[in-house]
């Protein structure tokens, strides 16, 4: 019992000293952060260019990136989407020791309010932290969108797969307020507030509405994590209420996982919303189901801005061979269109892409076929 007691008191004393101002958050129980119902989070605010086009960021990335964004670029000019490409550079550079996104590329997304963006290779033993969670932090990225759909032509162990995930970005176990409290005990603090769990459970009931799903449903553990998990279940519980259209409901992540693992069509009617950490894992999951990260498209969305992504790697091992496959990139550039308001353009790339996959002529290597990148982008352009 001495024992115990000697780390729990210093562990008290640290964790009150390190506790963020952000946490006092949580006393304002009832507080709301959006006055009505109808207001809109993370609309699109970018504006054209005198050429009647849009202008968007469009950072190539890493390894294959360059191949697989000129497949998009081709293919989005053959649709005649339009779209202004604002190529920008997100080498890291470290400002007062922190890694920190260059001037140029923030102003540059800041103002076309759109960025697409390819893998990024975050380097190694330079003092940088992942590129992808700074660009995050940088733009308060604040909700991930990954839908997981089937793909016809591509057969794995589950058909007709249609899920849609929602995690919240910026805080709950990836807040990194970390600190040891005595030599071998380190404490980590999960860190949920009322206003940013607001924010992504108001987006998750908009974004069900746009798509035409009539359930949101909640993925927790308050059965464990009674206040902070609870806290988010809450003002799920809240914000349902501005949404009667919607049926609510909540289940627990590891049911979830069991449940999506034996049979995942019972979600296809569902958008799906949860904590930062659950989120990483789940999303990642039901990327497995329909043929993994190549196949899985992604938007990091905020109110000020928003990026898309492909979420799987660099593959330095195949840069330059024309080997890569773009799909990832490009299912996330229907989703970039589909918040742009440039639905009709979504819907006729999207369909050609399908098409192409379907048919199983023209197809890379992860696919089973033996394209080259170009040569799976022309196969789509020629369906168009």
């Amino acid at each position: 019992m001495l024992a115990i007691r000697s780390i729990a008191a210093p562990a008290q004393r640290q964790c009150l000293r390190a506790a963020p101002p952000a946490a006092v958050t949580l006393s304002f129980h009832n507080q709301r952060y959006y006055s009505a119902r109808h207001e809109r989070v993370a609309k699109f605010n970018g504006v054209k260019d005198s050429s009647g086009r849009y202008p968007v960021s469009l950072i190539e990335g890493d390894g294959i990136g360059p191949e697989i964004s000129q497949a998009v670029k081709d293919i989005f000019e053959a649709a005649k989407t339009p779209v202004t490409w604002e190529p920008i550079d997100v080498t890291p550079i470290l400002k007062d020791g922190r890694t920190a996104i260059p001037d140029a590329a923030i102003a540059s997304i800041k103002k076309n309010k759109i960025a697409l963006k390819g893998p990024l290779a975050t380097p190694i033993g330079k003092g940088h932290v992942s590129l992808n969670l700074t660009l995050r932090r940088t733009f308060n990225l604040f909700a991930n969108l990954r839908p997981c759909r089937s793909v016809a032509g591509y057969k794995t162990p589950y058909d007709n797969v249609d899920t849609v995930l929602i995690r919240e970005n910026t805080e709950g176990e990836y807040s990194g307020i970390e600190h040891v409290v005595v030599d071998g005990v380190v404490q980590s603090i999960k860190l949920i507030t009322r206003e940013a769990s607001e924010r992504v459970l108001r987006y998750a009931f908009q974004h069900a509405e746009e798509i035409g799903r009539k359930k949101v449903r909640v993925v927790h553990k308050a059965t464990i994590m009674k206040m902070s998990d609870g806290l988010f279940l809450n003002v799920a519980r809240d914000v349902a209420k501005d949404f009667p259209g919607i049926e609510f409901d909540a289940e627990l992540l590891d049911n979830t996982c069991l449940k999506m693992v034996t049979d995942p069509i019972p979600y296809n009617d569902k958008v799906l919303v949860m904590p930062n950490l659950y989120g990483d894992i789940l999303s990642d999951m039901c990327a497995g189901l329909i043929g993994g990260l190549g196949l899985t498209p992604s938007g990091n969305i905020g109110d000020e801005c928003s990026i898309f992504e492909a979420v799987h790697g660099s593959a330095p091992d195949i840069a330059g061979k024309a080997l890569a496959n773009p799909t990832a990139l490009l299912l996330s550039s229907m989703m970039m269109l589909r918040h742009m308001g440039l639905t009709e353009y979504a819907d006729r790339i999207e369909k050609a892409a399908f098409a192409t996959l379907a048919e199983g002529k023209v197809l890379t290597g992860d696919l089973g076929g033996k394209a080259k990148t170009y040569e799976f982008a022309g196969a789509i352009i020629e369906k168009l």
